[in-house]
């Protein structure tokens, strides 16, 4: 049993200026100018990244081949656009899922023009290679992930987005003095994000705000909540 806690001090954090506006970041893996050799991934997580784009700030069109892209909105309004214009837009707690195969060209646009907009992002290698680009979303309502990990994204769900990866996605919304606790499959592992909230403990680990836990060889993930606390929860196949 292995559960490693990142303290949320020791996630590299970015800045930077953008078209219309600037950006904050907490990369917790290998990305852009960012190498640390102990975190270049996780099974097949190869991104996981918390962004803030300020009001009306646009992530230029940029290109991007052979990954399974996944989309978190954590607040404000994400929008989404490729070479053709098309997307779609995400709300607090929605997510979206992109196939980017053989080639797509997207940007990241804070769709509101008075508030931030923050977004998590989640890349992870794919199963095949030259798949035909694709966009899907689904809307998530508070009621639906309240005490409980609802999957978001997985091929194992039903009424989940697929992803041509062995990986999944769950997102939760724990209150206060509420625990929740999560199954993992043999050769899986999980990486959990506290988002916004908490502080919460994982099998009673201490886990404060923007903080995460990688966790392996084990069965059982408990979490219980100390306030209000917003989890991200990657399962991957190691």
């Amino acid at each position: 049993m292995t559960i490693l806690i990142r303290r949320p001090e020791s996630i590299y954090q970015a800045h930077g200026n953008i078209q219309n506006g600037t950006f904050h970041g907490r990369w917790h893996f290998s990305f852009d100018d960012y190498y640390d050799p102990n975190f270049k991934n996780f099974g097949p997580l190869r991104v996981f990244n918390d962004d803030t784009l300020s009001s009306g700030a646009v992530w230029p069109l940029h290109p991007h081949r052979e990954i399974e892209v996944v989309t978190y909105c954590a607040e404000g309004e994400f929008r989404h656009a490729d070479e053709r214009g098309e997307g779609g837009i995400l709300q607090m707690g929605w997510v979206q899922h992109t196939t980017v195969g053989k080639g797509m060209w997207h940007s990241e646009i804070n769709n509101r023009t008075d508030m931030p907009m923050r977004f998590i992002q989640m890349w992870f290698q794919p199963t095949a290679k030259s798949l035909t680009p694709s966009v899907e979303q689904k809307k998530v309502e508070i009621s639906e992930r309240t005490n409980r990990f609802l999957p978001l994204v997985s091929n194992s769900h039903p009424g989940s987005l697929h992803i041509h990866s062995p990986g999944r996605v769950f997102s939760c919304f724990l209150q206060a003095g509420q625990a929740v606790s999560h199954q993992l499959e043999t050769d899986w592992g999980a990486y959990l994000y506290l988002l916004e909230g908490g502080p919460i403990e994982v099998d009673n680990k201490a886990v404060s705000v923007y903080g995460s836990a990688m966790i392996r060889d084990q069965v059982e993930v408990k979490i219980n909540a100390v306030e209000d606390s917003e989890l991200l929860m990657v399962e991957v196949e190691l």
